[in-house]
């Protein structure tokens, strides 16, 4: 099934306990209201990271939408995900600025990640999933699921909730009641709810309680003297001034409608040798993000994880090829659908549009850019907390034993190397850090122990097979061992 889906019961809210899955959907009118939360949860991140690193954010934002109906087509409508712009990039993206590189020799590589990444998804899927969980079971899967979600906590505690701290308190508190004491549709629509009262919120604040001053990524850059700089980095960062929580001067500055500048990609070696790193953290990304979806649903995706790593490096060489952004399978949304528990595909469709139409239109993406950060600050406390839970929930189910140090110690190295953003330096221009070192430990250290550990392992020794009759959704629970 790609396109067409069941309306779920009387197209109202499902009752408690109940999910619409992704074949199905809610009356139209409640499933572009989820829809809508699926733009604001990925909006954000889609909307920043192109600007750090200098692409244009129209482009990125409108080429989402376009690699998101792409990948659904591929996975066949089985994988409900939204493709944002990737962070994987960032570190090789600015390792080739600084270096001089230019706009279309940053997409050329990025290009070519993409189809590596395509290649990879391929090689997946023709030789069967049994591959992938070779490389990631469950206790492996459980850990990057993990620390995909937490590593964005610096993200919150960092950018958003500094920005206005009660705001985002009282929208933190606003969306957990809303999630706790409504019932039905509304209950399922608590982060767009929170998201309308903190922006409502913030506008009030501003006419009653006057401006605040806090510190806005890229804005009010100073050097270490005080003075004005030109670009944000290590010796110019951006500094607290006075200003309005809601501003709508972007808003008003903006065209109704323009088409994105494209520009054709350039391919050079050393751009490129940057960039093939992030594929490690893609394939990681995106086998965790599937895994999650997995665990929510009780579908057996692995049947279509090939085509969900190769939808992706699809998706990103489109957008690349265009002077787009890179593109990744969002966390963010997978938040979204933990909170609603609506995993229809239908509202993603509705959102990748609508992100088609933002990015024709700069009037409406200047609009939801301007969501004050206090207010995302409190959003994204409840939604990246539950993306991190995700990994637990994969542990509970598949009965991973952490008396096992074989399980116990690589996972706890590598949540932390990850959510403590952790940088290793391998030359001044290759830097593993986060997610990808995170997630390179986690599988080294997996891995390396249990090759050491092999035959010694027994039911005895606290390190044997787990719950050898159980299998995890599409796969074994823990490769088999003798003593």
């Amino acid at each position: 099934m790609a396109i067409g889906w069941k309306l779920h019961g009387d197209g109202k809210t499902p009752p408690p306990g109940e999910v619409v899955r992704p074949d199905e959907r809610l009356s139209w009118p409640r499933t572009a209201g989820i829809g809508a939360q699926h733009v604001v949860a990925m909006f954000g991140a889609t909307f920043v990271f192109p600007i750090v690193m200098g692409l244009d954010p129209n482009l990125a934002i409108m080429m989402s939408g376009v690699a998101t109906i792409l990948f659904l087509l591929i996975v066949g409508g089985r994988v409900p995900s939204y493709l944002g712009t990737s962070a994987s990039f960032v570190g090789a993206v600015a390792a080739v600025r600084a270096a001089g590189g230019s706009s279309a020799e940053v997409t050329g590589a990025i290009l070519v990640a993409g189809l590596v990444l395509a290649a990879v998804g391929l090689l997946i899927h023709f030789l069967g999933p049994a591959v992938i969980h070779a490389v990631f079971p469950p206790v492996v899967t459980g850990a990057v699921v993990m620390l995909i979600g937490f590593n964005l906590a610096p993200v919150v505690a960092n950018v958003y909730w500094p920005q206005d701290q009660w705001v985002a308190l009282l929208t933190l508190t606003f969306a957990v009641l809303c999630a706790v004491l409504l019932r039905g549709f509304w209950a399922r629509i608590a982060i767009l709810l929170a998201l309308v009262f903190g922006f409502a919120l913030s506008w009030l604040l501003d006419k009653t309680a006057g401006q605040i001053t806090s510190a806005l990524p890229g804005q009010n850059l100073r050097d270490a003297a005080g003075e004005a700089c030109p670009q944000e980095g290590t010796y110019c960062v951006a500094t607290s001034f006075p200003h309005d929580r809601v501003n709508f001067d972007g808003v008003k500055a903006a065209d109704w409608f323009g088409f994105p500048d494209l520009h054709g990609p350039d391919f050079k070696t050393s751009a490129i040798l940057l960039a093939l790193p992030a594929v490690i953290a893609l394939i990681a990304e995106n086998t965790g993000h599937v895994k999650a979806v997995a665990a929510m649903t009780g579908d057996d995706l692995d049947p279509v994880l090939g085509r969900a790593i190769a939808a992706d490096g699809v998706g990103t060489a489109l957008a690349s090829a265009v002077g787009g952004s890179p593109t990744t399978t969002y966390a963010e949304n997978i938040g979204v659908m933990a909170a609603t528990r609506i995993y229809s595909t239908a509202a993603y469709y509705i959102a990748a549009v609508v992100a088609i139409l933002f990015g024709l239109c700069p009037k409406f993406g200047a609009l939801v850019a301007a969501t004050p950060g206090g207010v995302l600050g409190g959003i994204t406390v409840v939604l990246y907390g539950m993306i991190g839970l995700l990994g637990a929930k994969i542990w509970i189910e598949n009965r991973v034993d952490f008396a096992d140090p074989v399980n116990l110690v690589p996972v706890a190295a590598g949540i932390i190397l990850a959510i403590g953003n952790v940088t290793l330096t391998i030359t001044d221009d290759f830097p593993l850090q986060g997610i990808a070192l995170g997630t390179i430990a986690l599988l080294v250290g997996y891995h390396v122990l249990n090759a050491i550990a092999g035959t010694r392992r027994g039911p005895d020794t606290g390190a044997g097979v787990i719950a050898p009759a159980e299998t995890e959704i599409g796969g074994p629970v823990r490769r088999p061992t003798t003593e």
